[in-house]
């Protein structure tokens, strides 16, 4: 699993294009729902863009502690659909909502906190991770 973060419109698909040919987009920005299972895909990559928009849907229809759980649970059904074949990969895009002022409104910092708490998850436990700034990236974590 790669995790692809950065600030809003800071190229982040445009870099993810780039380099990954071939790919099965499924995009929040065009309206793609959050499939329940990847068994029918018959791609061998797949890339999920606008996850900090899925966490935000997520609270709107349970608890923060619900989100959670439900978003842990997505994220091992991630890996294990990319585990169960040598060359299968998926790709996270997800924009930095972290920085910035703290929101006065509870939803908005709810929304803000499980969307870290997400990107932590996917941090930990994806292969590698990117963080593109202007186009260009850093990675941060490669390997294991």
């Amino acid at each position: 699993m790669h995790f692809v973060t950065g600030g809003a419109f800071n190229g982040k698909k445009a870099w993810v294009k780039d380099n990954y040919a071939c790919a099965k987009w499924i995009s929040f920005y065009d309206g793609d729902k959050l499939p329940k299972t990847l068994e029918d895909s018959s791609s061998q990559r797949i890339v999920f863009e606008g996850v900090e928009r899925w966490t935000k849907e997520s609270l709107e229809k349970m608890t923060i502690d619900e989100a959670r759980a439900h978003l842990r649970n997505c994220l091992d059904q991630w890996l294990e659909w990319e585990n169960a074949k040598a060359n299968r990969n998926m790709i996270i895009i997800g924009a930095d909502i972290m920085k910035g002022i703290v929101p006065m409104q509870k939803e908005e910092r709810d929304w803000r906190d499980l969307t870290g708490w997400f990107y932590q998850d996917l941090a930990s436990r994806s292969k590698r991770v990117d963080v593109i700034w202007y186009g260009i990236n850093q990675t941060i974590k490669m390997g294991e």
